[in-house]
């Protein structure tokens, strides 16, 4: 018996393991996740046009069930799951997925609601008229074929398509450490900047970009900002926000409903509603009472139905926020060429295209001008036999058979044999004089198209020009407007504060730096001399610091006693209620040890051109800088003023640059002068002299003075205050002494704080111990400057009055 011998070939585990996996890896990037980038088709929805176009399933033609073009699909060209190629035709089928469909489908294709299409044996399908851009050059030799995955049969690379079909249908896919998402794109613009391309090799993104607006989703909606796609342009990633379409609808009731018209791309109308639904059910919408769906056949309508006095676009902007009516979109410009993946800007794909197609008009000429050529050389023979037709018929009637008969023409004539075949195969109809005078037209003409053909292929110029015209013509034909409107100018980010109504807060600050906000609607008015009601519980240490209104939409400059400035929302600050002690300032934000806030700024703009900021320290130095020198402010702060050792920073205010100040003292002197007496400084300057003291006084305010506010209202610690005409201040120059502004005895205290008030505004106290009270400021009649006030809030033994403001009711 024979011995049979083994042969082992010792092989690394680690070396087989990364071979098998980037053969795996390559298979999965170039055959089945990644598109072409000329055609923009992954394999199989090649193959099903393929399949489709050679079983003549165009559009021109009837319906054939869309089991019988999977099945073709599967058993010629793409041996996998039937489920796969059935999802792949149905995606070319959804006018909601494809910008422009390949196929017409007839049945249930499924919808933008997520519905799943009817099985494969019900629905119909053929070729969309589009499709015919991108197969008919194929019987011209116009593209390579390979074999396909048996060797029986020949399947084309990749199309001759005559439009790029990446950027105009877009694509989406995930291989092995790798992924394209390409959005779709106007059919009109693509082309219009091909053309330019053509004539402009060169061109920037920005020159493209003024005929490629954008991309063009199928289903609408807005693109928020440029930036995005001018990045992904530009580099081949970039990432974009796309938002619904809404608009506000007024019922015959007066009530106002928001419609939903358009949704993101790839979004299902029917989770964006289950969403609504649930925010409803979870009170974040409490301001509305129904969803209604109210879509069909003529597109998207969802109707939003709005409680009373609810704003719509605060609700919009929170739909915005928490559901996928904003939704981002990243965008990936991967493709394959040349049978590697491959990260394209915007220029490259269309050089690509153009230099591809190029390529494919040459080949398809040079087909054309090489089949005219044959069938002139044909028609030569024809004329030939016609003009010495007694001859011919002799010649053939003397041969015993056709063989004999084709030699003896090609060596009396001078023929080839494909003349002599063609003499022999002609119909007796063709020798009248009729025939005979089309004959010789049909060779001319075709000559002139030879010539025609032989100098388009030598002048590449011409061959240009030929694309154009082409492009030119499928514009006209396919080009339509744009779906997706872009909003330049639109902020990206729904912010909080964007999606809750805008109102008015109380704004309380303890010494010890506890802070909190209440609805001004919380307090109700009480006469002069209430005693007024819990603003805020205090601890016995801890004492009212600073009160204040701002809007909920408003941002919040916080200078400490240091002279630095921090920056906060609003609405980050914590609602607890009237009676509530807030949160600790801490928790906000990052205070050194030994800083304290003395003074709140509330401010709508950072960029504000005519906006600045007055500081003035309890030294009594003053001074302005713009308000944009702090529009970037670190989480640690940022120095707003030079303060010296001894010396502390007392308040803050907001001016245009050009306003009349006022600086108040604890004894009663005020210093009117005009702002333009401190000139702009930068963040670290000490500024200059306000304002010169006498004695133990100390600064206590400052306040501007404009047109509107025609009284200075004046409070003292003692609960008693009053309002002045503030023509009774004579403007004087900065650094002077100052006049009296109110009488101070044991009674009334020393002056706590001063502001400017019109006829109407109303005045909140905040008291050490937390109580609060409010008071319409037309109860109050003007006096004189040397009048000691009257008596605003009744106050329990020990407390004193810490803080007040005015809230303009114009």
């Amino acid at each position: 018996m024979e011995e049979r011998t083994e042969r082992f070939v010792p092989v690394s585990l680690e070396d087989e393991m990364k071979r098998s996996y980037l053969d795996y890896a390559m298979s999965v990037i170039i055959g089945r996740a990644l598109p072409d980038a000329f055609d923009g088709l992954k394999p199989v929805h090649r193959r099903i046009l393929w399949a489709m176009w050679e079983s003549n399933t165009t559009w021109d033609k009837p319906y054939k069930k869309s089991a019988r073009i999977v099945g073709d699909v599967i058993g010629k060209y793409h041996p996998h799951g039937d489920a796969a190629v059935y999802d792949a035709l149905v995606r070319m089928a959804q006018d909601f997925t494809m910008r422009y469909p390949l196929i017409d489908g007839q049945g249930n294709f499924g919808s933008v609601d997520g519905d799943p299409p009817a099985a494969m044996r019900y629905t119909e399908v053929r070729l969309e008229k589009l499709s015919k851009e991108l197969l008919e050059e194929l019987e011209k030799n116009t593209v390579p074929f390979t074999s396909n995955y048996d060797n029986t049969l020949k399947e084309p690379v990749y199309l001759p398509a005559r439009f790029p079909g990446l950027l105009v249908n877009g694509s989406a896919g995930i291989a092995v450490g790798m992924a394209t998402n390409v959005p779709p794109h106007n059919f009109r613009e693509v082309a219009d900047a091909l053309i330019y391309m053509i004539d402009n090799p060169e061109a920037t993104v920005d020159e493209l970009m003024n005929f490629i607006k954008g991309p063009d989703f199928p289903t609408g909606a807005y693109i928020i900002g440029k930036e995005g796609i001018r990045e992904a342009y530009s580099t081949g990633k970039g990432l974009i926000t796309i938002r619904a379409k809404a608009f506000i609808e007024k019922t015959k009731s007066g009530k106002e409903n928001i419609v939903i018209s358009e949704i993101p791309y790839q979004v299902s109308k029917a989770k964006i509603i289950e969403k609504i639904g649930e925010l409803m059910r979870g009170k974040g919408l409490e301001g509305v009472s129904e969803i209604r769906d109210e879509s069909d056949r003529d597109g998207i309508r969802v109707v939003i139905e709005l409680k009373k006095d609810t704003s719509p676009q605060v609700i919009l902007n929170y739909l915005y926020k928490h559901t996928a009516l904003q939704t981002t979109f990243g965008i990936i410009f991967l493709a394959v060429t040349d049978n590697q993946p491959k990260l394209f800007t915007l220029q490259e794909l269309l050089q690509h295209f153009l230099l591809r197609r190029k390529e494919i008009v040459r080949r398809r000429l040079t087909f054309d001008k090489e089949k005219a050529e044959a069938r002139v050389h044909i028609l030569q023979g024809l004329i030939i036999c016609i003009n010495n037709i007694e001859k011919v018929v002799e010649i053939i009637k003397k041969s015993k058979n056709v063989e004999e008969a084709s030699q003896s023409l090609i060596k009396n004539f001078n023929l080839t044999k494909i003349q002599a075949q063609a003499i022999l195969d002609m119909q007796l109809s063709r020798l009248t004089n009729l025939e005979r005078e089309k004959i010789i037209k049909e060779e001319e003409e075709l000559r002139k198209e030879i010539e025609r053909l032989k100098e388009i292929l030598q002048d590449e110029k011409l061959l240009m020009n030929l694309i154009k015209e082409e492009l030119s013509k499928l514009k006209e034909v396919y080009g339509d407007e744009r779906r997706t409107e872009i909003l330049e100018h639109e902020e990206k980010e729904i912010r909080l504060e964007d999606t809750i109504p805008e109102e008015d807060y109380v704004i309380i600050y303890t010494s010890s730096g506890y802070v909190k906000r209440t609805p001004l609607s919380a307090y109700r008015y009480q006469g002069r001399g209430g005693k007024g009601k819990i603003g805020m519980k205090v601890k016995e240490e801890d004492e009212v610091a600073e009160i204040f209104i701002a809007s909920s939409h408003s941002y919040l400059l916080l200078l400490t006693d240091k002279g630095r400035l921090y920056w906060l929302k609003v609405l980050d600050i914590p609602d607890v209620g009237t009676a509530g002690r807030g949160k600790h300032i801490s928790n906000l934000i990052k205070l050194k040890e030994d800083e304290n806030i003395k003074s709140v700024v509330s401010v709508r703009d950072l960029d504000a051109e005519d906006s600045y900021l007055l500081m003035i320290t309890k030294k009594g130095f003053i001074k302005k800088t713009h308000i944009s020198a702090f529009k970037n402010p670190r989480s640690t702060g940022t120095t707003a003023i030079g303060i010296d050792s001894d010396d502390s920073l007392l308040s803050c205010i907001k001016t245009d640059g050009k306003m009349d100040i006022i600086v108040g003292t604890a004894n009663g002197i005020v210093l009117r002068f005009n702002e333009k007496d401190v000139r702009d400084m930068g963040r670290s300057a000490r500024g200059v002299r306000a304002m010169r003291l006498k004695g133990n006084d100390e600064i206590i305010g400052m306040e501007s003075v404009s047109e509107e506010h025609k009284y200075l209202f004046t409070v003292t610690e003692k609960g008693y205050g009053k309002k002045t005409l503030v023509e009774e201040y004579r403007v004087q120059r900065r650094g002077g002494m100052g006049i009296i502004n109110l009488r101070v005895t044991n009674k009334t205290g020393k002056v706590c704080g001063l502001t400017s008030i019109s006829d109407y505004d109303d005045i909140i106290i905040a008291t050490n111990n937390g109580k609060v009270i409010k008071i319409k400021t037309e109860t109050i009649r003007p006096m004189g400057r040397y009048a000691q006030g009257v008596r605003l809030i009744s106050l329990e033994e020990g407390d004193k009055v810490a803080s007040f403001t005015a809230i303009s009711n114009q």
